[in-house]
């Protein structure tokens, strides 16, 4: 996989004072470029639809350090997110990003050098305490990578500090940027994984499961601790085979002493993002399943379903490593005792457990 291909490039008035926004420029020649002006806005560029090849280049007004949108109704884990970029060019069936942003195009903040000094004082102010952070949320850590140039940015700054660790959450194999850095300390690379059906079938410009792990692979023996994110996990035909392969792939390519953590989550969302599933994607089986509504009013699996995602999954995950850190991704306490037969009982408890984690693979 090397990237979506870029049809259109769109520029805000006050993106154009920015470093990173003329390095972007530079690595897309030949891409048509728009500039915005009060006579245009972006939604005229591109029309409707997520705008998956065009890249929107903007400065972000908010924080760019956020907690993680939890709910109390539900054990969370205390991350925290760097958000440099929303929308994603992988085009899963189920991406919530569907109708999370109701803003088409891949959004680049390109003031995050300026604005990084904020997040990092924020974090050296507080030497006690340990910060997770991923720039995955809100998109893929690595998909645009190879033109934005962030991980360059972000990892000797973070590497440095010795109360965080970085996450890079993908479904792709661009991991260059990153094995050209010189810095591997406090840097977790993370892949999302499927079974092979649902890899296949919903994750549609996703690198395979095989590129992934091999990906991985690399990553690790060039000394990056890796994670891995079993989210969503779909219920569908052949479901126990499908999860037991993608765990047999990762026997084959991965060191599990080499993996900080592994969560689990069942597939969740928010009743809107039924319609456009159906509308965008009118052969995914990802709405096939029993679902209710849950405490954080989206839909969820009925609960006797979760419990067995769960149990069989984090059963053939032990039987690999026995000693892996296997979380659950909001859940309530009952699923996480009746499926992994623990629970850190609430959120703190969760916070706790991971912050040990990194105390424990980084010294």
């Amino acid at each position: 996989m090397s990237g979506p291909a870029i049809r259109k490039i769109i520029v805000e008035p006050d993106a154009v004072r920015h470093d990173i926004a003329h390095s972007i420029l530079n690595n897309l020649p030949g891409v048509p470029v728009h500039q915005l002006t009060e006579n245009f806005t972006a939604s005229e560029i591109t029309g409707h639809g997520m705008g998956r090849d065009i890249i929107h280049l903007l400065s972000y007004k908010g924080d760019f350090l956020k907690p993680c949108p939890g709910t109390k109704n539900y054990i969370c884990c205390g991350y925290q997110i760097l958000n440099i970029a929303t929308n994603c060019p992988i085009e899963c069936s189920y991406c919530i990003l569907q109708s999370y942003f109701n803003q088409p195009d891949l959004r680049l903040f390109v003031n995050i050098k300026e604005e990084l000094d904020k997040v990092l004082d924020t974090i050296d102010h507080h030497p006690d305490k340990i910060y997770r952070i991923g720039t995955g949320e809100f998109t893929d850590s690595l998909a645009l990578d190879h033109i934005t140039a962030f991980s360059g940015l972000l990892i000797p700054e973070f590497a440095k500090r010795k109360n965080t660790i970085l996450e890079f959450k993908t479904k792709t194999s661009q991991v260059e940027g990153l094995i050209d850095s010189e810095y591997r300390d406090r840097i977790v690379v993370s892949w999302s994984l499927n079974s092979p059906y649902i890899s296949g079938h919903e994750e549609h410009k996703a690198a395979s499961l095989t590129k992934r792990l091999e990906a991985a692979r690399k990553c690790q023996k060039e000394g990056f601790i890796l994670g891995f994110h079993f989210d969503p996990i779909v219920c569908h035909d052949n479901w126990k085979e499908g999860y037991s392969k993608t765990i047999e792939l990762m026997d084959k390519y991965i060191d599990p002493k080499g993996i900080i953590w592994i969560s689990l989550g069942t597939f969740r969302f928010m009743p809107e993002l039924k319609s456009i599933i159906r509308r965008s994607h009118p052969k995914s089986c990802v709405l096939n399943g029993e679902f209710i509504v849950g405490l954080d009013g989206k839909m969820r699996y009925f609960k006797p379903i979760r419990l067995e995602l769960y149990s069989f999954i984090a059963e053939k995950l032990k039987k690999w490593f026995a000693n892996s850190a296997i979380y659950l991704c909001m859940e309530s306490d009952d699923v996480w005792k009746n499926s992994l037969y623990w629970s850190p009982k609430d959120s703190k408890g969760l916070s706790l457990f991971l912050d040990s984690r990194v105390r424990q693979i980084f010294r």
